[in-house]
């Protein structure tokens, strides 16, 4: 089958030839000697303020150590994305780990500068509009600078942020691993893995389903101390951290990282909130739909008195009416038919998009091939040296394989419509890292849903749903949750029943009746970001992104090819501004619940043709 798919492996050479490579060498002196020069610049002003020598010419320092910065940030990039790029295709080569473990050691010097500077910078703050002034040039930096400032004001001493780090080993990271450790290493009776019933929500199979829900729950009830101890403990080192960086809330870190506002974000649920009872009519179609065609193994879900889906048939494919062999949705594409599909519906859009998805094809950018060695899944890698990118996949010659390749290749895009910006501006927040992946894949998907009819629109309708109801549901069903654990760890301890009791509570608050009482009272345990001090709240920009893209794919309809150049415009300064101020620009406003019901709206609209359709099968 992999011959006739073809699809292709990528090629390395125009990043280095390989790790012992001239230019990979060298790439690592220079990445060295760039920080040798950071050091430098570092001390000397050390210097000048320590002894408050009225000499030190800060604007001048600063616009030096920005581009120095901007130097090291360009080796330091390409040379993580490189080395992960050639253990990813090949995971059985020790000397490509040992490479990663490598670029990670010298990078811990690059992360104490970064510290350092921050700390000058907080140490210089009253000469920053001086700089801007003599220096304007640099006036894009200055939601950057003021981003660093702000963290740099969150901070405790140097030596008590080492000291945290080095606790944070024995304290939230080992807490975070035991969680990990556990889901990796639990096996039902047959010895099939906690990962491999997880994967059975997909089943056709109605009894597997079911059958493996129930397991996984056994499973975690049974190591439910554990992961109590676990999540009871981090977030309670979460809640001392924040305490002494002078965090009034969880929340409000999350928030900084993300460039948002609160009420951006108040905005933005209280869109999802309104629309809780369309989806909720969704899941019950659903469960409709399996009881008529007998593919449900749940005794009351879908029934007139409980309409409700069953939480182990939220997955279930709609595989009860025959297709046609040749239909879009069944057939094997190979992977020219899906790169052909791909570039028609980027061009449909923006001739800008298409010629760059159509360069990272000819260019051997895509690892496609499914291959022993090879990691699963799929994502994109930018790489700084010649503004380049590659995607990996593993395509298999499904219509979700073709999903996949323009959500990357959206992420690629992004990264090129930053071409002319330096490294330091080409970071941008969660909340903008899926916008223009989930456009990408949206403008795939609405295209499909127009071409199909029967079984096939409803099976597409269903995929779309699915996927943007878990992003939009069950993301703000966590984000319940993750504030009721936070505002009843500051009161006390808290074990197993405590977190059931949470989640449920934050089931019922999203779902309501759109399930039966055939719930998941244990996906505390299983959602590995809980398990991490640094990814509080890890989940609404998720929701973000998903609506943010919604919402300009439905200004786009509106507007045809001419929005792709706001488009672009907008992609270009992600790393410049905050998702206000960049919204503003493009000329509208988070801030107000309107913009993200826009987004909605068009996901009504598919839970009314999924109504529609199912009624006629």
């Amino acid at each position: 089958m992999e011959q006739k798919l073809n699809a292709p492996r990528w090629n390395l050479d125009s990043i280095f030839s390989g790790i012992e490579s001239t230019e990979h060498q060298k790439a690592l002196k220079d990445y060295e000697s760039t920080m040798d020069s950071i050091d430098t610049l570092l001390d000397t002003a050390h210097t000048f303020t320590k002894e408050a020598n009225t000499n030190f010419d800060f604007a001048s320092w600063l616009s030096t150590i920005l581009d120095e910065q901007n130097k090291k940030l360009s080796l330091e990039r390409t040379l993580g994305a490189y080395a992960y790029l050639l253990y990813s295709t090949n995971t059985t080569k020790p000397e490509y780990l040992n490479n990663i473990s490598h670029i990670e050691e010298i990078s811990i010097r690059s992360e104490q500068q970064n510290l350092r500077m921050s700390t000058l910078l907080l140490a210089h703050q009253t000469q920053l509009e001086e700089f801007y002034k003599r220096f304007p040039e640099y006036t894009e930096y200055k939601t950057l600078l003021s981003e660093t400032l702000e963290h740099t004001k969150h901070q405790m001493s140097s030596q008590e942020e080492k000291l945290a780090m080095d606790l944070s080993r024995t304290g939230g990271s080992a807490w975070g691993k035991l969680q990990e450790q556990l889901i990796s290493n639990l096996k039902d009776s047959d010895g099939k893995t906690f990962n491999e019933l997880r994967n059975d929500a997909y089943s056709k199979n109605a009894s597997l389903r079911k059958l493996s829900w129930q397991k996984e729950i056994q499973l975690l009830k049974e190591h439910s101390i554990s992961f109590a101890a676990c999540l009871n403990n981090l977030k309670g080192e979460t809640l001392t951290l924040n305490k002494y960086r002078h965090w009034d809330k969880a929340l409000d870190r999350a928030l900084f990282s993300s460039r948002l506002k609160k009420e951006t974000l108040d905005a933005l649920v209280s869109a999802i909130e309104d629309s809780l009872p369309v989806w909720r009519t969704y899941f019950k179609t659903k469960a409709k739909l399996l009881r008529k065609f007998n593919c449900t193994q749940s005794e009351t879900a879908g029934k007139a008195n409980n309409e409700g889906l069953a939480f182990y048939d939220l997955f279930a494919p709609l595989e009860f009416d025959s297709t046609a062999k040749d239909s879009l949705l069944s057939k094997t594409w190979t992977f020219n038919e899906a790169k052909e599909y791909v570039l028609k519906e980027y061009k449909s859009f923006s001739e800008d998009m298409y010629t760059f998805a159509k360069k990272a094809f000819d260019s051997s950018w895509i690892d496609a091939e499914v291959y022993s060695g090879k990691v699963g899944g799929a994502y994109d890698e930018d790489i700084p040296l010649g503004h380049q990118s590659r995607i990996l996949s593993n395509f298999t010659g499904s219509f979700s394989d073709i999903i996949t390749l323009a959500h990357e290749l959206g992420h690629a895009y992004h990264f090129s419509c930053m071409k002319e910006k330096p490294p330091l501006l080409s970071d941008y927040p969660m909340t903008l890292a899926e916008s223009a992946s989930t456009f990408a894949e949206t403008i795939v998907k609405q295209d499909m849903i127009k071409q199909v009819e029967g079984a096939d629109k409803l099976k597409i309708l269903d995929l779309d749903l699915q996927d943007t109801s878990q992003v939009l549901v069950d993301i703000l069903c966590r984000f319940y949750f993750e504030q009721s654990v936070f505002e009843e760890r500051e009161k006390g301890e808290l074990n197993a029943d405590d977190f059931c009791r949470l989640m449920l509570n934050a089931q019922e608050r999203t779902y309501g009746d759109g399930l039966n009482e055939e719930k998941h009272e244990y996906m505390w345990a299983v959602k590995g970001h809980y398990y991490s001090t640094g990814l509080d709240f890890y989940n609404f920009p998720y929701a973000f992104g998903q609506l943010f893209a919604a919402g300009l794919y439905q200004r786009s309809t509106k507007e045809g090819k001419e929005f792709s150049k706001t488009y672009a415009e907008l992609l270009s300064q992600t790393g410049s501004l905050t998702c206000e101020e960049l919204c503003l620009k493009a000329g509208f406003d988070i801030t107000k619940k309107e913009f993200w019901q826009s987004g909605i709206e068009m996901y009504k609209k598919e839970v009314e043709q999924f109504i529609q359709t199912a009624s006629n099968l």
